[in-house]
């Protein structure tokens, strides 16, 4: 193991042996190893496209068409042959393409999301890409973290580890900076070395990287257990929906071809062979994989361009599925940009500088915090107060969290004057001083005394007045004391000195949210750490409760037994002041009756986001919290969400589109020829025609991908299940089957070559016209038109359909003959009548439908 001879190796020796120092590595040298070494990523195994073209040749319909091929040749007809040959290429050609698009649609998802990491270069912390991290790299970490490549712990402060990714082991882990006595090449007992892939639990360290990608212990596993492919629900049931027709239909064929056998004994049995071959592949949706798979990866890459990254495929199904969103306030509703309005303080100097000593900007480049409240309060700071900043010294700290709406760090104490001088003040020696940020209710439990005699009880309505009025409050409270660390024994008879007032504006596209998801039947519910009083004010102003009053507390959940604890999660749509484990309590209810959708982003949303059927995070989420998400955003905005869903469940309502119209028209056609076929001496469509329809139809059927949808269709993310849309299929393809059988008591006495044609051009343009039908629930003229592509293959599909016949490659290829007018008028005349009549049966189906849902 490469890490094991960094083990037991003081400090000075790795910085020697991998020439670095403090300081970092220079960006000159930093591009020099990652010439020598590469990037820092995992290549797991990818699927080629040497595998995509032979998987195409796995296929059922691959089989039989070759097998039909082959007995064309077999029995003398070589143009039969080579046409079915043919339409074997197309066939394979059409899904490697969509494969090797989806494959590229997948790649270049994941360059939305790169993880980013904290280093030293040049002696200056920066934002890197993990995967330009370089052996000799200095990486700074903390809470949330996922270690990003394999590291020697330089420094640690309060820091645990959880390793169970590589050892199994669930339980927190600490390490220590000091080398080892001897060389470890165990993981378990290497307790100076950071994994790669194991998560930051708590606390903050610094360590140099050793080795990266996969030279890293989790890249030697990597390759031992990539390529693994997880199937969705959906994916499965189109899977056993496939099955399933292909043993009806064989089972169909099966009987049929023993019928002909006793009708007509074996005259013409090769014949009749390939043309009961031909059926199967007629009647089997076999683009339905090509439409699926163009779907899934148009809409993913639709979706990327929309803000909203899919980590898998299938995620879009779940996605479409959510019934539930819950959500934080901040940077989804509102604009998560503060602004501070006022300081409310004896001394707002002294209040403002004790805030910004206990922010990020003690510990990082003012450029790169992302916390908005460290960023309102340095905008307002004077000079005087930014350049007295650089002169505490913090000697310890604990971050803020959830549980404990807090943040407290001791400092040198330089006991600062009411107006500050021109070059800051001189410190008591010996003295230090404990500063403690946070929640007021927080605060104000802790602090016994109040600067300058200011009013427990006048803050507490004050605040609570501006809470009411969507204002953010933090507060601030000092101890002084002769420490050299604290603990939670000494956050308590504080000085309360005073609080900071924050405004953060709702977003321009927040209502626009509300009624689009109100529109799809998709329930918000905000799960904020704020104040009921804020909570409230935005959900109102949103639209989304009636009532500012309407929020129930965290602590008021857990007070509740469990039936009363489902019920107001179901009836609430805003909890405030809740922990991360009532999140997830939250969450867990909602799904004993509902498909939910979590959207977080902190280390302590992780368990949510893991159990809820979507979890969703912005791009600048915890490490851990990316890790187990399904779906990232690149902004974050309810909106962006909502639409997320909107396009899910168009891509799945789609796909569901293509099922409906093939089969309604395919099993019409399929039954009718079939049953015709035994009684007449010869064949009522030939192989080859039945094939060369099978493909010019796939092509409107294919572009149904790209079509537009009623948003009304959208509010039943349901109703897209397969098993939703057999009745309406078999509805339809008793319809087909009617005017099959009106075509041939018309035509019966005509030629063989005639029939065949005939049938040819009415079965094609029944089933292209059924897709018009398909696409609404409503009166066909009464909804969206049509996408472009759908449309444009439409006519194209009908142009060849007709005009091919009166050319010579259609009769000599396809054996046809030119039609008749009349004949052909006569087609047209059936195919308008058999739109109408399934026009009016599916209005009277879903008007059926629609009444006994409401019984």
């Amino acid at each position: 193991m490469e890490f094991s001879k960094y083990t037991n190796k003081n400090i000075e020796e790795i910085f020697q042996d991998l020439k670095t120092s403090e300081s970092g590595l220079s960006e000159k040298e930093a591009q020099n190893r990652l010439q020598i070494y590469g990037f820092n990523e995992t290549r797991e195994k990818g699927v080629k496209t040497a595998e995509i073209f032979l998987r195409q040749f796995k296929s059922p319909f691959f089989y039989l068409l070759f097998i039909s091929a082959v007995l064309a040749l077999l029995i003398g007809e070589k143009v039969d042959g080579i046409v079915i040959l043919s339409f074997v290429l197309v066939n394979v050609s059409l899904g490697f393409l969509q494969e090797f698009r989806a494959e590229r649609a997948i790649s270049l998802l994941k360059r939305y999301i790169p993880q980013v990491v904290r280093v030293v270069r040049d002696g200056v912390e920066k934002n890197l890409e993990k995967k330009s991290l370089v052996p000799g790299d200095i990486v700074l970490l903390e809470a949330g973290n996922i270690i990003p490549a394999d590291l020697r712990v330089l420094k640690i402060e309060n820091f645990l580890i959880d390793e169970s990714i590589l050892t199994g082991e669930s339980v927190p882990l600490s390490k220590i900076s000091q080398a080892l006595t001897k060389e470890s090449k165990e993981i378990f007992e290497a307790k100076n070395i950071l994994f790669a892939g194991t998560l930051v639990i708590s606390g903050r360290a610094e360590g140099i990287v050793i080795s990266t990608g996969q030279n890293t212990v989790l890249g030697g596993i990597t390759k031992l257990v990539s390529g693994i492919k997880r199937e969705s629900a959906y994916e499965k049931e189109l899977l056993q929906f496939s099955q399933l027709i292909l043993r009806i239909v064989v089972t169909t064929i099966t009987l049929l071809f023993l019928a002909n056998l006793i009708i007509h004994g074996i005259k013409n049995f090769l014949d009749f062979l390939i043309f009961c071959i031909a059926l199967i592949v007629s009647i089997l949706p076999e683009a339905l994989p090509v439409v699926v798979t163009f779907a899934l990866s148009e809409g993913a890459l639709r979706m990327a361009r929309e803000k909203v990254v899919i980590k898998r495929l299938s995620a879009i199904e779940d996605l479409g599925n959510i019934e539930i969103l819950c959500s934080d306030k901040t940077g989804t509703l509102t604009k998560n940009k503060l602004f501070l309005e006022e300081t409310i303080s004896p001394n707002k100097e002294k209040c403002l500088l004790y805030g910004l000593l206990t922010s990020s900007y003690i510990t990082e480049e003012i450029e790169s915090s992302l916390n908005p409240f460290d960023s309102a309060l340095f905008e307002k700071a004077t000079f005087k107060i930014r350049d007295s900043l650089k002169k505490f010294k913090l000697i310890s700290e604990t971050p803020f969290d959830v549980f404990r709406l807090r943040n407290s760090a001791l400092f040198k104490d330089y006991n600062p004057p009411t107006t500050l001088p021109a070059k800051g003040w001189a410190p008591e020696n010996g003295n230090l001083i404990l500063i403690v940020k946070g929640a007021p209710e927080t605060i104000l439990k802790l602090s016994s005394n109040f600067e300058d005699n200011l009013n427990r009880d006048q803050i507490e309505k004050d605040i609570k007045r501006k809470g009411e009025e969507g204002k953010i409050i933090l507060a601030v409270a000092f101890r002084k004391q002769n420490l050299k660390s604290f603990s939670k024994e000494d956050e308590k008879n504080l000085t309360f000195l005073g609080y900071f007032v924050f405004r953060d504006p709702l977003k321009d596209t927040a209502k626009e949210a509300i009624q689009l998801a109100d529109k799809l039947g998709v329930k918000i519910k905000i799960i904020t750490g704020d104040t009921k009083e804020v909570a409230g004010f935005v959900a109102k102003e949103t639209g989304l409760i009636d009532d500012p009053k309407k929020v129930i507390l965290g602590e008021e959940l857990d007070s509740l037994k469990n039936s009363e604890f489902d019920k107001a999660c179901e009836s609430f749509s805003v909890f405030a002041r809740v922990s991360p484990d009532t999140k997830h309590k939250i969450v867990e209810s909602l799904q004993k009756k509902y498909e939910v959708g979590f959207m977080g982003e902190g280390i302590n949303d992780a368990p949510a986001i893991k159990t809820a059927n979507v979890g969703i995070v912005v791009q600048e989420a915890s490490d851990v919290a990316r890790e187990v998400a399904d779906v990232v955003l690149l902004e974050k905005d309810l909106r962006v969400v909502v639409n997320g869903i909107k396009e899910g469940r168009t891509i799945f309502h789609n796909i569901n589109k293509y099922i409906k119209c093939a089969l309604a028209s395919n099993f019409g056609n399929f039954y009718s020829i079939a049953a015709i076929s035994l009684f007449i001496p010869f064949l009522p469509m030939l192989p080859v025609q039945i094939l060369l329809g099978n493909l010019l139809s796939d092509f409107p059927l294919i572009s149904i991908a790209t079509d537009y949808i009623d948003i009304e269709e959208l509010k039943r993310p349901k109703l897209y299940q397969i098993n939703q849309v057999i009745s309406l299929i078999i509805c339809l393809a008793l319809v087909s089957t009617f005017f099959d059988f009106i075509f041939f008591s018309i035509f019966f006495k005509k030629s063989s070559g005639i029939i065949q044609t005939l049938w040819f051009i009415e079965s094609i343009l029944t089933e292209i016209s059924l897709i018009f039908l398909v696409r609404t629930r409503h009166f066909f003229l009464k909804t969206n038109r049509p996408s472009i592509p759908l449309i444009f293959f439409t006519v194209l599909d009908a142009i060849i359909i007709v005009l091919l016949p009166f050319s010579n490659f259609g009769q000599k290829a396809f054996h046809f003959v030119a039609p008749p007018l009349p004949g052909l008028l006569t087609v047209f005349f059936l195919v308008f009548n058999y739109f109408i009549v399934s026009e009016i049966v599916k209005l009277i189906y879903f008007r059926y439908q629609r009444l006994n849902n409401k019984k």
